[in-house]
């Protein structure tokens, strides 16, 4: 049975987006996300429906009593409950008043479940919150589209499916609306870090107070299924959340992840604190959370008046060290806080500064983390994460210390945001872990040296990553040489490739070095081939690690801990990149966890259904994207760059590896025929001969047309036949020429600093004051001897100016 993808689901889930027209994104987002529900919950109940329906027919041989306690909710315990008029059967089979079928559906959820209670009632089917009178025929459609994949456990191919589309479409529409999307949807890249440095551990209590689409409480309850298999449900989840509409698809977010325990609350966290042990507000293991920058409905004196035991450093007329202060008297003893803020709670004035210093004293700030600009969505300011303790219970290294990281270069451009990728986030999450001090990047500085200061918390202030100016020695500007100190610091980039800089100079002995009379440019193509050969070995040694490594990938199958074969690959790839060092170890670290994330939901489908799944799925796409079109009755393949696309998958090469010849060969022929047929038009050749060659390129053509028919026919062949021990392999083979390709493009730019750095001396110093000089001289010599010649000699006496 073909099992639902994630694309599938996710173009879905788009369709029906772009199917509602010209609403509002949070109107779309609303209905989208609220039939997902229905049909989910449906898919879902219809397997236990039938269940009670079998047995109490077996029990009692009457269809309308077995139909009577299979409608009964008592008969379901804690399972999600669909009543007849929300079950997608019933909705599907109506034509007319699709509005209020689709309310009522939603209605009969709430009423018969408690969990769902408040979370559906803002959507209405038949009125949109702007007016707009939603059409008959639109939600018809909708619910067709819809009906097209069922959504039950066993239809998906791996457990989380529906979380991950969820997810996926949400940036989707937060990208869309621009300044808007920050509002509900913090980017999952700085979701994934905070969650990454709180490391929540099974059993752990985790809070958000501004909880948003509950997409940290999400990523909480995950990290610990994937690094603690089978004890993400001994975890538990709080939040709150001012936004009714935002609590409403936050708690659809949970129920959509399967997370039916999570205690969201709605209303204020400053004024109205909805979780709390008397008249203290509740401790939590894990705080993780991204308040609304300096929140304009602050009310500063209503924050004060209802205090809570929460703010004993200061009333702050900003809400940013409000929720900061509220985070660090929610934290248990062992607990950690990990909160998203703008840089200005980390140096403003007067009250600020008071709050700073109160909380310093306390020991209450570990780590301050500086990211890029532009990485939320709805602001493009650089922000920072600060890591908090409870006062007085940081553990003995961090004691009395704050460590800063300067991370505000750690992203890749997109096209409408920067993007904080896998890379960067291995890189800051191992400075943090290891609490080490790498210059340029982190420094970890006692807590009364920043008293001392002012309670100045800028991170260029601890950690100033401005790159050093290019060193000009004017010495060697003016009579030449290369200065010796400047060839030696290209010691480290030429070591890495077994090469000493010095080699490729020579030493007058003036102190200075100079070109080699070969001259600079072949200097450098020397350079650049050896290079060459110590990346053969790398690649060698790459191979090694690969073949050992990857049986990683062949266990997930039975049973095996995802995340512990991610850390397991990180860490040897890493120990392989240092006994051939041409990349550091966060560029290694980097190279493994991009592939990872870029890779998860196949690692996921690999997991949960083996790798003869993954390799059919992998066939199946391939051959969605061959369709067969008829033209004039008669099938013709798809040609040209969509079939050239699919052919050059890795997995159709990895699967056909003699195709991709045949195909190119046969593309040319027909190209070269094609050409002649121009030429010959052009020249004016005889009927007859250009009848020929015309014929010749048609029936290359069909030559053409018959190899593209038979890529699909031989990709479904080679699916159907595939054993699990090819399906194994092509896996494991198909990941491996991405990571190769991965570490390629690393080498490439190791190769460029490398050559880079001898390019510069040349461009500086290869020519001198001097030369300059001397060229002038000779040129004026030239000059006066050619006018000599032309009969206008210098003469002897010269007028003073």
């Amino acid at each position: 049975m073909s099992r639902v993808t994630l694309v599938q689901l996710e173009n879905l889930l788009l369709e029906a987006a772009n199917g509602l027209g010209k609403l509002d994104i949070s109107a779309k987002r609303n209905y989208v996300f609220a039939l997902l529900l229905i049909k989910r919950c449906s898919d879902v109940f219809e397997r236990s429906w039938q269940d009670q329906y079998d047995a109490e027919l077996a029990r009692s041989n009457d269809p309308g009593e077995a139909t009577e306690a299979a409608d009964d909710p008592e008969a379901y315990g804690t399972e999600v409950f669909v009543p007849p008029d929300s079950r997608w059967a019933k909705l599907v089979a109506r034509s007319t008043k699709m509005g209020g079928h689709l309310n009522a559906a939603l209605h009969g959820l709430e009423r018969h479940n408690e969990d769902l209670d408040g979370v559906l009632r803002h959507v209405d089917f038949n009125q949109a919150p702007d007016g707009t009178q939603l059409k008959d025929s639109t939600l018809v459609e909708l619910v067709r589209l819809f009906a097209r994949l069922r959504l039950a456990d066993e239809d998906l191919e791996f457990p989380d499916l529906i979380g991950l589309a969820y997810e996926k479409v949400l940036r989707a529409f937060a990208e869309s609306v621009d300044s808007k999307g920050g509002d509900f949807y913090t980017a999952r890249s700085v979701v994934r870090l905070m969650v990454r440095l709180a490391a929540p551990r099974p059993r752990d209590s985790v809070y958000d107070p501004c909880a948003g689409s509950c997409g940290m409480l999400v990523y909480a309850r995950e990290h610990v299924a994937d690094h603690h298999p089978g004890q993400a449900h001994t975890i538990s989840l709080a939040g709150q959340e001012l936004s009714t509409s935002h609590w409403a698809a936050g708690r659809m977010n949970l129920l959509l992840h399967g997370i039916r325990d999570a205690d969201v609350k709605l209303g204020d966290t400053l004024t109205e604190p909805r979780h709390l042990d008397g008249g203290s507000p509740r401790r939590f293991n894990r705080i993780l959370s991204n308040p609304e920058f300096s929140w304009k409905d602050y009310d500063p004196a209503a924050a004060s008046s209802h205090d809570y035991r929460r703010f004993d450093h200061g009333t702050s007329p900003s809400a940013d060290l409000m929720f900061v202060q509220h985070m660090v008297a929610s934290l248990a003893d062992d607990g950690v806080a990990v909160t998203v803020m703008p840089h200005g709670v980390l140096f403003r004035d007067r009250v600020e500064k008071e709050i700073r210093e109160s909380l310093l004293r306390a020991d209450a700030i570990e780590a301050v983390i500086g990211l890029g600009a532009n990485i939320l969505h709805g602001t493009g300011i650089p922000i920072c994460l600060l890591i908090l303790r409870a006062p007085g219970h940081k553990p003995a290294h961090s004691r009395g210390k704050v460590l800063f990281v300067n991370a505000d270069r750690e992203y890749r451009r997109g096209r409408k945001q920067n993007i904080l990728g896998e890379e960067h986030a291995e890189k800051i999450v191992r400075i943090y872990e290891e609490w080490r001090e790498v210059g340029g990047f982190s420094r970890a500085v006692p807590v009364d040296e920043l008293l001392d200061d002012g309670a100045n918390l800028n991170i260029r202030r601890w950690v100033d990553n401005t790159p050093e100016p290019e060193p000009q020695d004017v010495s060697a500007h003016l009579y030449g040489g290369i200065p010796r100190a400047e060839v030696e610091a290209l010691t480290p980039v030429f070591a890495a490739y077994g090469l000493d800089p010095g080699a490729f100079f020579a030493d007058p002995g003036d102190g200075y070095l100079d070109f080699l009379p070969e001259g600079h440019q072949a200097t450098a193509a020397r350079v650049d081939s050896l290079a060459g050969d110590r990346e053969e070995v790398f690649r060698a040694a790459v191979d090694t690690w690969w073949r050992e490594h990857a049986v990683l990938l062949k266990e997930l199958p039975n049973g095996g801990a995802s995340m512990a074969a991610r850390a397991s690959l990180i860490s040897s790839f890493c120990k392989t990149v240092d006994s051939v060092p041409l990349l550091d170890e966060f560029t290694a670290a980097g190279i493994v966890a991009e592939w990872w994330a870029d890779n998860l939901a196949d690692v996921k489908v690999l997991a949960a259904q083996g790798s003869a799944h993954l390799a059919e799925a992998w066939g199946a796409s391939a051959v969605a994207a061959l369709p067969v079109r008829r033209v004039r009755g008669k099938s013709k393949p798809t040609t040209g760059a969509e079939w050239r696309a699919v052919r050059e998958r890795p997995f159709v090469q990895r699967l056909l590896p003699w195709y991709a010849e045949q195909a190119t060969a046969a593309e040319v022929a027909h190209a070269t025929l094609d050409a002649d047929v121009r030429i010959a038009e052009e020249e004016g050749v005889t009927a007859a001969d250009l009848k020929k060659l015309k014929n010749d390129r048609d029936a290359a053509g069909k030559a053409v047309d018959a190899v593209a028919m038979l890529l699909r026919s031989l990709i479904i062949t080679e699916i159907d036949g595939i054993t699990p021990e090819r399906a194994g392999q092509l896996v494991v083979d198909v990941f491996g020429q991405d990571v190769a390709a991965r570490i390629e493009v690393c080498l490439e730019g190791a190769r460029r600093e490398l050559t880079a750095g001898f390019q510069r001396l040349a461009d500086k110093y290869e020519t001198s004051l001097e030369d300059l000089e001397r060229e002038r001289d000779e040129a004026a010599a030239r000059l006066a001897a050619h006018l000599h010649a032309l009969g206008y000699p210098r003469r002897k006496h010269q007028r003073t100016p």
